[in-house]
């Protein structure tokens, strides 16, 4: 077995249909999927008990919802390929982008990379802002702003994926900006540019969306790395420097809506960090 594809899913029934039918529609075929139901309310059961009598699918219900990270981590935990590769079960993949993603790592000797994206919000195609175009190679100092690197575009080996120490379980969101962040610090994360992944957005149970103050979770990501990691000097630097740019932000935040508890706190982390 190559590749071990990990969809997680939460009420998401119609968009799970379409990502696990452009999994199925692969050219590639040395591939598993494995879909954790992070606890579904909706008729995803039933779904899975349909597609399971046409194709292999390992689908794994928890009674109780616990969020991607902890999704991805007990799905990646069953895989059984070198690789893997991971959709979020609202994108869906063009049927060449395991062969092509695959092929392009074998022969390039590399342990992680991501393709290019078509970004759909709302039913229409918009294009990225510069700020999300996609880097390669040395890619530690573009992720510290912001997210670069997509779930659904990544395949890497599994055994990096352990290394690294997979998903943080105890954030609710920028769980992949966390990860990423301390492969980055590793590896470099190559970018095979072919957009290969349609990436939608837009819907009301978008997390990104629906959870407000999301650099406070890059910011428990800088510091985990700046308490838990010998860096070298240079990459100290930017990492300091970032996370008191974004405590800044913060701070200003949160007075702004008069939640001077909070913002004391990050006030606390620039008198530790901004010196």
């Amino acid at each position: 077995m190559e590749v071990s594809v990990i969809i997680p899913t939460y009420n998401r029934k119609n968009f799970l249909k379409e990502a696990l039918l452009s999994v199925y529609n692969q050219t590639f075929k040395d591939f598993e999927v494995i879909v954790y139901d992070d606890g579904s309310t909706d008729d995803t059961p039933k779904l899975a008990d349909l597609f399971k009598k046409y194709y292999p699918l390992t689908y794994i219900f928890s009674k109780e919802n616990r969020g991607p990270s902890y999704a991805r981590n007990r799905a990646v935990e069953l895989a059984k390929g070198r690789y893997i590769a991971f959709l979020d079960s609202d994108d869906l993949w063009l049927k060449n982008k395991l062969k092509i993603q695959f092929e392009f790592m074998k022969k390039n000797n590399i342990r992680i990379c991501q393709t290019d994206e078509f970004w759909i919000r709302n039913g229409k195609k918009v294009n990225p802002m510069n700020k999300h175009k996609k880097p390669s190679g040395d890619v530690f100092e573009r992720s510290l702003d912001l997210c670069v690197v997509s779930p659904s575009a990544v395949m890497l080996e599994k055994t990096l994926f352990y290394e690294c120490g997979g998903f943080d379980e105890s954030l609710p969101a920028c769980e992949d900006y966390d990860l990423w962040l301390r492969i980055s610090l590793r590896e470099h994360i190559h970018l095979l540019n072919k957009k290969l992944v349609v990436k939608r957005g837009g819907h009301f149970d978008q997390l990104s969306r629906n959870i407000p103050y999301l650099d406070r979770y890059r910011i428990y990501s800088m510091k985990k790395i700046l308490d838990t990691h010998a860096l070298p000097e240079t990459k100290k630097i930017l990492v300091t420097r970032k996370l008191v740019e974004k405590c800044n932000i913060m701070i200003q935040g949160l007075k702004k809506k008069s939640k001077y508890g909070e913002a004391k706190n990050y006030e606390e982390l620039l008198e530790r960090y901004g010196n």
